[in-house]
């Protein structure tokens, strides 16, 4: 039997209810990095919202019916000593625990470049927890580097 191909779509409100668990699963894996995040429950996107923005592209990689994947890339003016007017600011990167190492992160980043070129956007940015080893090497071999570490001091 031949296994299903992976496919990459915007999302749809249909898409809703499977990407609320993804949400919850980047929060679980981002909770042990950030002392700051609130009690559960937390809710980081407005996806209605995202879905419908022109500004926007959520994508969500499929393979047959199952969603196994999503990302989305948001068109972010640059600031004024940057050599780029706007850059795509690219979140929300999960991919269901059984399908890691597939390539199915990087066939997301691929499709979230391209609506960003077709968007005239030269500069693709995202950030990610100093200590999140994993998904550090996942967007190194999608081609991103690192740039800046933010610090804090709670007090």
């Amino acid at each position: 039997m031949t296994p299903p191909l992976l496919t990459l779509r915007a999302a749809t409100h249909d898409d809703i209810p499977t990407l609320r668990t993804f949400e919850q699963g980047v929060i679980l894996a981002e909770r042990p990095f950030d002392p700051t995040l609130g009690p559960d429950p937390l809710q980081y996107y407005d996806l209605e919202g995202m879905i419908t923005a022109t500004h926007i592209a959520l994508m969500v990689a499929t393979l047959g019916d199952e969603i196994v994947g999503s990302g989305y890339a948001r068109i972010e003016q640059g600031l004024p000593f940057v050599n780029y007017k706007q850059h795509a600011y690219v979140g929300f990167m999960y991919v269901v625990p059984h399908h890691r190492g597939k390539g199915i992160a990087r066939a997301v980043v691929d499709a979230l470049r391209t609506w960003s070129v077709k968007q005239g956007i030269t500069e693709m940015r995202l950030e990610v927890y100093y200590d999140n080893t994993p998904a550090i090497l996942s967007y190194e071999k999608a081609g991103f580097s690192k740039l800046l570490i933010t610090m804090r001091k709670p007090i």
